[in-house]
């Protein structure tokens, strides 16, 4: 059941009439089983995996927090490692055969191969299972958070099953950290008014991102991509800002339809985007770009790899290994891993070459502060991350290089004016995010009088259905991070 579909929106409202008709001690147990009911509209087989994530990490969870009390130190810390460790092998090792498993034999047929032995790649059938890398990411989480003893053990089976299969984020996130999202499972929710308006008008925003801006995009990006050989110059560059775009803006329509449907409800998910392409370099990127991954990986990866609290050798290896890692959980092909490892290189070369820019800014008396230094750093991180997406967007390593190759050919260029309205889109997702620093669109609109208000209503949804569901180029495509 997709989010670009009217049979959510009757579903999330039905959802929603129930969910504040029930009384509060049983509100729990209809949010659960309508998740696992939306979860079942993807892959039904594929719930038993939520249900056995969900028991692994609920029980290592109590296990670790009897330990947390014990009065044997020693063997309490011992004990924990190995419930911890089990309850990774045992999460991991599911996502492993089910995500990673043909990449894997893929390797290992390819060392063979180097090593002079004939050995052909074996292909196991397995369909990915919806939303696998997000909820088995978010659970692992929650195990991690009772190990540290940053939280306390949740008893509530049912809570706790729901914390991992919540609807809203379940797919595709936002991920979630057990400390902000579990208590509310417990809180009882009234609802609001001014809460339901800006949630709506948040999913509303989503909805303009992903099926007016995005899906236009993908249209002239598939063309590109799929034939790669077959355009040049103009056509190229202009495909990879489309891109660009359309991943920003179908991941982050998805994660405010998310937000904004749980904030109706009276639930607060955490924020995923931060106008990552105002960023000034690579790193602050990382702050504004799917920011509950980037954090997670921050919390449970990098942090324990030691950070930067070592030498500087071992904090550029770290970030490599975290960005390649990152780039391996979007996808089981090397085209994710070099994307990743290319956003690690990046700050890394940032890290080593910082003393010779601070030395030249000096010397040539740089205001690092001034608007056209801004612009600049703005301009060439975004470059950065463009180029990236190549190898990201290209289905094998062959057509990225092919896509890298014919960008710089102008001789066969066309530039494609067919195009020019989803270049104005783009041009109009750039001046939000630019006034949104100074302005609350979503605030200020609902503090307009009525006719105002519905005015912008009527006319958005209009503009949704117009562009997006009947318009000539019009086709709900599925959301790019469903694949992961």
């Amino acid at each position: 059941m997709s989010f670009v579909s009217f049979q959510f929106l009757l579903f999330f409202l039905i959802v929603t009439l129930v969910y504040f008709l029930l009384p509060n001690k049983y509100r729990w147990l209809w949010l659960l089983a309508v998740s696992y009911f939306f979860y079942m509209c993807f892959s039904p087989q594929y719930a038993v995996l939520l249900a056995a994530s969900t028991l692994v990490t609920y029980l290592s969870g109590i296990l670790i927090g009897k330990e947390n009390k014990s009065t044997e130190p020693v063997k309490a810390k011992k004990n924990k490692k190995l419930i911890i460790a089990l309850s990774f092998i045992i999460n991991l090792g599911i996502l492993a055969v089910f995500k990673y498993l043909n990449f894997f034999a893929e390797i290992f047929a390819g060392i063979a191969s180097a090593l002079g032995a004939q050995a052909a790649p074996v292909k196991f059938d397995i369909i990915l299972p919806a939303g696998i890398s997000f909820y088995t990411f978010q659970a692992l989480s929650y195990t991690v958070d009772v190990y540290r003893g940053d939280i306390e053990p949740e008893k509530h089976f049912g809570k706790y099953a729901l914390f991992v299969s919540f609807f809203p984020q379940l797919v595709a996130g936002p991920i979630q950290k057990s400390k902000n999202l579990l208590p509310q499972f417990s809180e009882e929710h009234h609802f609001d008014y001014d809460n339901a308006r800006g949630g709506l008008l948040l999913m509303l925003w989503g909805y303009f991102q992903k099926m007016v801006v995005a899906d236009r995009l993908a249209v002239f990006v598939n063309s590109v991509y799929n034939a790669p050989a077959k355009h040049f110059g103009f056509e190229v560059m202009i495909a990879n800002i489309f891109f660009a775009f359309q991943i920003y803006c179908d991941f982050a329509g998805y994660s405010n339809i998310a937000i904004g449907a749980a904030q109706v409800m009276g639930f607060k998910l955490s924020k995923n985007f931060d106008k990552p392409y105002m960023s000034k370099s690579v790193k602050e990127f990382w702050r504004r770009w799917h920011i509950t991954l980037g954090a997670w990986f921050r919390d449970y990866l990098y942090i324990p790899l030691g950070g930067n609290r070592c030498s500087q050798f071992r904090h550029c290896l770290n970030i490599v290994i975290v960005f390649a890692v990152c780039g391996l959980w979007h996808g089981a092909s090397m085209t994710f891993v070099v994307w990743g490892a290319l956003h690690g290189l990046y700050q890394v070369i940032g890290i080593l070459t910082k003393p010779a820019k601070e030395r030249a800014e000096k010397s040539l008396k740089i205001n690092m502060g001034s608007k056209a230094v801004g612009l600049y750093q703005t301009a060439a991180t975004f470059i950065l991350v463009d180029f990236a997406w190549i190898f990201f967007r290209a289905d094998t390593f062959e057509d990225a290089f092919t896509v890298i190759g014919n960008m710089f050919i102008f001789g066969k260029s066309v530039f494609p004016v067919d195009y020019i309205f989803e270049m104005c889109l783009i041009v109009f997702v750039v001046l939000i995010d630019a006034l949104r620093k100074k302005h609350d669109f979503r605030g200020s609109l609902l503090k307009k009088n009525l006719l105002c208000r519905w005015a912008v209503y009527v006319t958005s949804v209009l503009v949704i259905l117009i562009i997006g569901v009947y318009g000539s180029q019009a086709g709900a495509q599925q959301f790019i991070y469903f694949q992961f």
